[in-house]
């Protein structure tokens, strides 16, 4: 599916326009009900899925939408070629906490794999945004967008002989995580983020490698995935293979490394 930079612009603004009314719970105490899986909702949670399933099907009508949120059966999706996957509130468990690190995920899924990622952190008005083959772009926004124009284009950096920076989830961290670290590496610095944010520090060259051992969704990573490919760096899973969308009824992740360089995962 051809998206032109109209389109786009209109995208990253629904994720903009739900960002901000994320925000408008921020400082509240917000009811917090736990769902079955026992990860935590909150009326930030709906009330940005309401916007961003009202903004999304008014851009692409035809295209349908897989939520988090607004979960479709495996009978429903197993067949579609192209659909919107996207995750309202991305780090919840950091929106309760208030940490600042929780963001607005949406991809555009295209044959099993990501083609378009948007990810906005509200808190901090960064508004991260790719497209297969043009590139990942940062911008600081805390409005609507008339134009790109303001926009860094955004690349990994490794350089093999400084300390390794490894980052790891602020709120699920594991003692697989801390084991392989400390055995891969011996010159290693540990970041903590919470969220698709990961993703992003390593796309702009402020982290060098995310292992990730513990569960993930679809819609958890997407969008970062994208973002990553698009400035230059790899996701892999554990067992070196491409990781692919709606393959599965499950739509769980299998245990996956996000890097900015193959020599990360070289054999010493």
């Amino acid at each position: 599916m051809k998206i032109d930079e109209n389109t786009l612009l209109q995208l990253c603004n629904a994720a903009i326009t739900a960002g901000n009314r994320v925000l408008d719970f921020y400082e509240l105490d917000t009811e917090i009900i736990y769902k079955e899986d026992e990860s935590p909702l909150t009326k930030a949670d709906l009330d940005s899925n309401k916007i961003l399933l009202s903004s999304i099907s008014k851009i692409t009508p035809n295209v349908p939408i897989l939520s988090e949120e607004e979960f479709i059966e495996w009978d429903t999706r197993k067949n579609w070629e192209t659909y919107w996957l996207i995750d309202p509130l991305d780090g919840t468990k950091e929106f309760i906490k208030k940490n600042d690190e929780f963001t607005i995920n949406i991809a555009l899924i295209e044959y099993n794999q990501p083609v378009l990622g948007i990810i906005y952190a509200p808190a901090f008005g960064s508004l991260f945004f790719s497209k297969k083959n043009n590139g990942s772009y940062k911008i600081y926004t805390k409005n609507n967008l008339n134009t790109f124009k303001n926009s860094e284009k955004i690349s990994v950096k490794y350089t093999n002989n400084e300390k390794i920076r490894v980052i790891g989830s602020r709120s699920h961290s594991n003692i697989a995580f801390d084991n392989w670290v400390k055995k891969k590496f011996t010159n290693f610095e540990i970041i903590e983020k919470g969220s698709s944010l990961k993703f992003c520090e390593i796309a702009e060259g402020k982290a060098d490698i995310y292992p990730r051992f513990g569960p993930t969704s679809e819609w958890d990573i997407a969008a970062g995935h994208i973002i990553l490919l698009e400035a230059g760096g790899k996701l892999k899973t554990i067992d070196n293979k491409d990781l692919v969308y709606n393959k599965k009824e499950d739509i769980l992740n299998p245990h996956f490394f996000a890097y900015a360089n193959d020599a990360l995962l070289q054999n010493k």
